[in-house]
């Protein structure tokens, strides 16, 4: 059988503080969050991963919607 994907949860992030003056990992989990600029949001697949990723930068991010 083919491997299909399934539609799983998704949790959208915006970003509300600048990388600027911040780590170089932190600047680059946000570039792995697929966001660069002020006020961008994303919709990601909520996995652990990505869970993580937020939770290191949480002072930079804001969960706006967890579906």
């Amino acid at each position: 059988m083919a491997n299909k994907k399934q539609a799983g949860k998704t949790i959208t992030v915006e970003q509300i503080g600048s990388p600027l003056r911040r780590p170089d990992d932190q600047r680059q989990t946000l570039v792995g969050l697929g966001l660069n600029k002020m006020h961008k949001r994303r919709t990601l697949e909520d996995t652990p991963s990505v869970r993580g990723m937020i939770r290191k930068v949480n002072h930079l991010v804001r969960v706006v919607d967890g579906q």
